[in-house]
């Protein structure tokens, strides 16, 4: 399990070489709009778990009710 775990602790050097890599394969007009997609993508999916939450909420509060 530990393995696992150091496996995905990335320092400074690992996160700056990605970040380098993902520049040469999109070129730097192209990551703007790929992170612009990734903000709407992650705001619909909170509004999408608030969404669940509130029905949630509200049948239980339906249920207590009765």
């Amino acid at each position: 399990m530990l393995n696992l775990i150091t496996l995905w602790a990335l320092g400074t050097g690992e996160i700056i070489l990605i970040a380098l890599v993902v520049l040469l394969i999109f070129g730097g007009k192209k990551i703007p709009e790929l992170m612009r997609g990734l903000g709407k993508g992650v705001s619909q999916f909170k509004k999408g778990v608030k969404e669940v939450d509130e029905e949630i909420n509200s049948t239980l509060n339906d249920t207590k009710d009765k």
